[in-house]
C-alpha cells in the first residue's frame, strides 16, 4: 500500500494501528464492533486483538477490548525525552494561576499541533484537549502562532496533506486567507482564534522558538463573552507572549 507521500505501508501494521486508534476513540469495544468499523472480517480483527492481548497491549472484559496500562509507559517514556516539559508546566501554571484561565502548551508533529500539558486557572472553561490529542493547525491559535514560523513550502505541505476543514463560520478555509493571516502573526508576535474552532471559545496564543526554529506555542483560552475589548486584544497577548519568553529563556539550561 502507498501512502501519499509515495512510501509503502504493510496492511496488517496498518490495521492493527486502526484497532488501536479506534479502542483510543471509543474507550473500548467488541470485535464485531471493530470489524464494522474497521471494513474488516471479524476472522482478522479476532487475530490483531490475540496479538495484541498476548503482548498486553489491550485488556478484555467480557468481551470488550480496551488499551492496557502499558501505553501509559509508552507514553511517559516519550514526555520524558522533552527536554522542556518541566519548565513547560510550571509556567502554565503560573499563567493560569496569574490570568484565571486556561493555559495550554503544544508541539507541531506530522503537520498537526499535539497537546502536551494544560493547566486550568479559577475561571477555566472545561477542554476536550488533553496531553497527546492531535489538532489541526488552521483553526487554533496554537497552530496558526506554529504556521507563521514555518516556510512557505512546509506550511503548502501541510495543508495539501490535512487540507483547511471549515469547523465554524470563522474557519480560514483557503490558502490565500491563511497566508494573510499568518503574515499578521509575524508582525504582531502572537495569534488568535476567534471562534474558529469551537463556537463560543476564543484564544490567544504566542510562539515559542528555539535558534530561530519552532518548538511550540502557548496558550490562553477562555468564553468569548469574557475574552473581548482590551482583555483580549491587548492584556492576554501580553501575558502568553512573556510566558513563551520565560520558557524560551529557561529551555535553553533545562
Amino acid at each position: 500500500m502507498a501512502t501519499h507521500d509515495g512510501s509503502r505501508t504493510v496492511d496488517a501494521v496498518q490495521t492493527t494501528l486502526d484497532i488501536i486508534e479506534f479502542l483510543l476513540e471509543r474507550d473500548g469495544a467488541g470485535i464485531t464492533e471493530i470489524a464494522n468499523e474497521l471494513d474488516r472480517s471479524k476472522g482478522t480483527i479476532h487475530g490483531h486483538m490475540s496479538t495484541l492481548y498476548k503482548n498486553e497491549y489491550v485488556i478484555k472484559n467480557d468481551d470488550t477490548y480496551r488499551l492496557s496500562l502499558r501505553h501509559l509507559d509508552l507514553g511517559e517514556t516519550v514526555r520524558d525525552r522533552l527536554q522542556i516539559y518541566d519548565v513547560v508546566t510550571e509556567e502554565l501554571d503560573d499563567l493560569s494561576e496569574s490570568c484565571g484561565e486556561l493555559a495550554q502548551f503544544a508541539m507541531p508533529e506530522h503537520g498537526q499541533a499535539v497537546y502536551i500539558y494544560k493547566s486550568a486557572g479559577e475561571n477555566a472553561v472545561q477542554s476536550a484537549s488533553s496531553p497527546g490529542k492531535r489538532e489541526y493547525l488552521h483553526c487554533l491559535s496554537l497552530g496558526k502562532a506554529m504556521m507563521a514560523h514555518m516556510s512557505e513550502s512546509r506550511v503548502n505541505e501541510i495543508i495539501d496533506r490535512h487540507g483547511l476543514p471549515k469547523y465554524t463560520e470563522n474557519t480560514i478555509t483557503t490558502r490565500e486567507a491563511l497566508f494573510d493571516e499568518l503574515e499578521e502573526i509575524r508582525e504582531r508576535g502572537y495569534a488568535f482564534d476567534r471562534e474558529e474552532k469551537i463556537q463560543g471559545l476564543r484564544c490567544v496564543a504566542a510562539p515559542v522558538t528555539t535558534k530561530n526554529e519552532i518548538i511550540g506555542a502557548i496558550s490562553i483560552s477562555g468564553p468569548a463573552s469574557r475574552f473581548e475589548g482590551e482583555f483580549y486584544e491587548e492584556e492576554l497577548p501580553s501575558m502568553v507572549t512573556r510566558s513563551a519568553n520565560v520558557i524560551e529563556i529557561n529551555s535553553q539550561f533545562s
